[in-house]
């Protein structure tokens, strides 16, 4: 079916998108029960105990420190490619799309409804391969409410994104950032 509005044709041919060189990380029967888990612990609006998610989180790969807050209805992708440390606050509706690596140092916040996405595709090329990275939230820094960051970002130490934020490069430590895309503001500490 095309309904083309204009004279070009299109050169994207998504029935040539092959996953295969993606790697998971685990197999098939792990990811069903996560997801499985998933459903009934995080994305319900029930306000299980946060040691009880943290636990789970332990049980899939994940790495968890103490102190951790997790709200209702987060959705963690991959845990076994999760790395948070202590006293991090994750808000209600947070998603955590962490198809590589995604870091939260400790005493980092990520505000509601935020969008952590690693997954990405390489639009350059027809068949729109994955082109998914890691994205590090360094110790202290706080994401607000609303805010999306891209796949391959470092959020630096004690820096401040602002709500709404997009985020699509590095933020230096100790910055407030603000808009789409995000830019510096100010200093948060001086």
């Amino acid at each position: 079916m095309s309904t083309a509005v204009g004279h070009h044709v299109s050169r994207v041919k998504l029935q040539d998108f092959n996953p295969d060189g993606f790697d998971r990380g685990a197999g098939k029967i792990k990811e069903t029960v996560w997801y499985l888990v998933k459903m009934f612990f995080f994305l319900t609006a029930f306000p299980f105990p946060n040691k009880l998610k943290c636990f789970l989180l332990r049980a899939f790969g994940a790495k968890v420190g103490q102190g951790v807050i997790i709200k209702p209805r987060v959705n963690v992708h991959f845990p076994w490619k999760l790395v948070i440390g202590d006293h991090v606050w994750i808000g209600e509706e947070a998603l955590l799309l962490n198809f590589e690596q995604l870091y939260i140092g400790s005493n980092a916040c990520i505000s509601q409804r935020s969008f952590l996405c690693g997954g990405n595709h390489n639009y350059k090329d027809p068949a729109m391969p994955y082109r998914n990275d890691k994205i590090t939230v360094n110790e202290g820094a706080w994401v607000g409410a609303g805010c999306l960051v891209a796949p391959g970002v470092n959020i630096g130490v004690d820096a401040v994104v602002s709500a709404g934020s997009v985020v699509v490069s590095d933020l230096l430590d100790n910055g407030i950032y603000k808009g789409n895309p995000a830019v510096f503001v100010k200093e948060r500490w001086s």
